[in-house]
């Protein structure tokens, strides 16, 4: 996954501008750079849990970024490429349908980021990371553990060009392997629900059981109410 060098200093956060229809914020912290992260596939029944850390050029705009949530399947993909192409540093971290039993999702949904963030060569000097939750990220670099501010961001993906970036790459790669497992198990719908949980997707389960790839730990008949201790 491709990446180019940069650094800078100093750490002032900017406000960010409200409203519909603005361009999406590129950066929050001021001279550092930045990476944003966000996950896809959390709420899912079965497969992986994805996400993705991108740090955009200085001043990067791209007034078509927004959460992938409010993007068309089309639209994604054409911004993957670009995105992929524009970004100084970008990466996809995994974490897989076993280690979310052992971990919990929440959990998993950090470490998938903190997968994400080790595959940078180019090294954030901060984080912006979509939602309320995080664990902080401290690399050891040469024996030395460092230190790494973050900020968690409420619809970041929809303030934040670098958080919308990871967002897009997070789901549209999540989907080409859902897509993949698809192939394998057609019977659960997964090419269309990707691993949500579905009334379809549901039944598959009542009816086929679970596979390989199904969490678990999740109430995947949709009878009761996981809970997500955070350590």
């Amino acid at each position: 996954m491709k990446e180019k060098r940069n650094s800078v200093k100093v750490t002032t956060p900017l406000p960010h501008r409200e409203g519909p229809g603005e361009s999406l914020l590129p950066h929050y912290y001021q001279g550092k750079v930045e990476a944003g992260c966000d996950e896809a596939g959390r709420g899912c029944l079965a497969g992986s849990v994805y996400a993705a850390a991108v740090i955009l050029p200085e001043d990067y705009q791209n007034d078509l970024l927004n959460d992938s949530k409010q993007l068309s399947e089309k639209r994604r993909y054409q911004l993957r490429d670009i995105i992929q192409r524009d970004a100084v540093a970008w990466a996809v971290g995994i974490v897989t349908p076993e280690e979310i039993d052992r971990i919990n999702i929440l959990n998993a949904s950090i470490l998938a980021m903190h997968r994400a963030l080790d595959q940078l060569t180019v090294r954030p000097e901060a984080i912006i990371v979509d939602g309320n939750r995080f664990k902080p990220y401290r690399p050891v670099v040469d024996g030395i553990t460092i230190d790494i501010p973050h900020t968690t961001i409420v619809k970041g993906d929809g303030k934040y060009l670098s958080i919308a970036a990871a967002s897009i790459l997070a789901k549209t790669y999540r989907d080409d392997y859902m897509n993949r497992l698809a192939e394998e198990y057609p019977q659960y719908d997964w090419l269309s629900n990707k691993g949500y949980p579905t009334k379809k997707h549901r039944e598959a389960i009542r009816h086929y059981g679970t596979t390989p790839y199904h969490r678990l730990s999740y109430n995947l008949l949709g009878d009761g109410q996981l809970e997500l201790p955070f350590e």
